[in-house]
């Protein structure tokens, strides 16, 4: 199995320190694939894509699909997540897919996001998995003065031709509403999405798929997918399961060769999280910092952040390019001195919890929810661009009736495989060099 960074991200025998892995009291082991087996649907990867890839074929289609995961339930980006379940998925923003591709597309993409929100929140009342749901509300945030005339282009891309609600907020709106501290430059609320706990949310996905009938299979790595006449074998280390049809959910954590079909099309790329301990009342008051809506700032590189239930604050940015000890130390003291930039009032709080994991990036910048060309029977759904939750879960539905033939309604923009990237070997280092130019662009983390 070939991957494109070192092993310690790949490590399924250890769970990242993450306080959502710390919150929880326990978590099912699910035993290996044994032996051989068939089925009429396999699905790699137990995240939110594929557990709601098996809750469709079973709810829909009457199919009991097989699950394999190389690790657990949530081991993965869907239990280490920020836990934003929110308009996202693709990079490329709103104004270049109206240029582009012109307002239909623009609409039927803003749906499918929109549909995605709800489809996390039926998935949390259906299932009555308690994941901590926190308001309804997200904020952006200009983090240099120019940044605010883009956010209220965006604002009103999204009001006028998208019909969302959104709201201007200068920087005293902001401070009002327990939304500042002063280094942001004013910000916009959309009027949807929402904070979770993404470990508790996967966890109830895999509960409630195994109750539907799915089989469900950890430390299964797929290691060859191979045809087997007019079917796929997917072997693993401890057995074989042969499957008419197959989806891949694998997301960030897609090897290189398993399928060939997909090599050099994913460029998987870290997101690391803080947490704090839970803060007092007065260090909240001295952070300008209340509210429990999820937000992020305007930043290429961005950071991501939300005030959670018990009171901790969670801090999340990109930027990580390796997955060795030393590195990840090192990302560690960027987030922790980015943390303390933004909230200068917080210099003295602990932050016991770092963790890291794969997101998944693709050369057109948006998702893909497709057939794979030229291998009949095998379907992928991946590449969420670090927004996954909501996405993830709705591409998982819609890749499920595309893989039983049914209308699957999938936007234009989603509906066509992965590209391939331009100098693929090359683009974990291509991947360093934009991240220095975006540094650059985005300057520095300061008022």
């Amino acid at each position: 199995m070939k991957r494109l960074y070192e092993a310690p991200a790949y490590d399924t025998a250890r769970w990242p320190d993450s306080w959502w892995r710390a919150s929880v009291a326990a978590i099912p082991d699910h035993a290996p694939l044994p032996g051989l087996a068939e089925t009429e649907v396999a699905i790699i990867g137990a995240g939110v894509t594929g557990l709601n890839a098996a809750l469709e074929l079973a709810e829909r289609f009457g199919t009991a699909a097989t699950v394999l995961d190389a690790g657990q339930p949530g081991w993965g980006a869907s239990g280490r997540n920020g836990g934003f379940a929110c308009l996202g998925g693709a990079k490329i923003d709103d104004a270049t897919i109206l240029a582009r591709h012109g307002a239909e597309v623009l609409r039927a993409f803003h749906a499918f996001r929109m549909a995605g929100i709800d489809r996390v929140a039926d998935n949390l009342d259906r299932y009555r998995i308690d994941a901590d749901r926190q308001p309804t509300g997200e904020i952006a945030l200009a983090h240099r003065p120019a940044a605010m005339a883009e956010l209220d282009r965006e604002a009103a891309l999204l009001s006028d031709v998208l019909g969302l609600e959104t709201e201007r907020l200068a920087p005293e709106a902001l401070a009002e509403r327990g939304l500042g501290p002063s280094v942001f430059h004013g910000g916009i609320r959309i009027g949807c999405g929402f904070g979770l706990h993404p470990l508790k949310y996967v966890l109830g996905l895999a509960g409630a798929a195994i109750a539907a009938g799915v089989k469900l299979y950890g430390q299964s790595p797929v290691t060859a997918i191979r045809p087997a006449g007019n079917r796929w074998r997917l072997e693993t280390p401890q057995g074989s399961l042969t499957a008419d049809r197959v989806i891949l959910a694998t997301n960030g954590y897609t090897a290189e060769d398993i399928p060939p079909a997909l090599a050099g099309r994913v460029l998987p790329a870290f997101s690391s999280i803080l947490v704090t301990r839970p803060l007092t009342t007065a260090e909240r008051s001295a952070a300008g910092w209340q509210s429990p809506l999820i937000a992020f700032d305007s930043r290429t590189l961005l950071h991501y952040f939300r005030l959670l239930p018990d009171g901790r604050f969670l801090f999340g940015m990109r930027g990580g390019l390796s997955a060795r000890t030393g590195a990840q130390a090192a990302i560690r003291r960027m987030a922790r001195r980015h943390l303390e930039a933004l909230f200068p009032a917080w210099a003295h709080v602990e932050t016991p919890y770092f963790w890291s994991g794969l997101i998944a990036l693709t050369w057109r910048l948006a998702p893909s929810i497709a057939a794979l060309p030229g291998r009949p029977g095998l379907f992928a759904a991946l590449g969420y661009h670090g927004n996954g939750v909501a996405a993830g879960s709705e591409a998982g539905r819609r890749v499920a009736r595309c893989a039983m033939g049914a209308e699957a309604a999938i936007p234009a923009l989603l509906a066509r495989p992965p590209a391939r990237f331009p100098l693929a070997p090359l683009r974990r280092a291509g991947l360093g060099a934009a991240y220095l130019r975006y540094r650059l662009a985005d300057g520095p983390v300061s008022a």
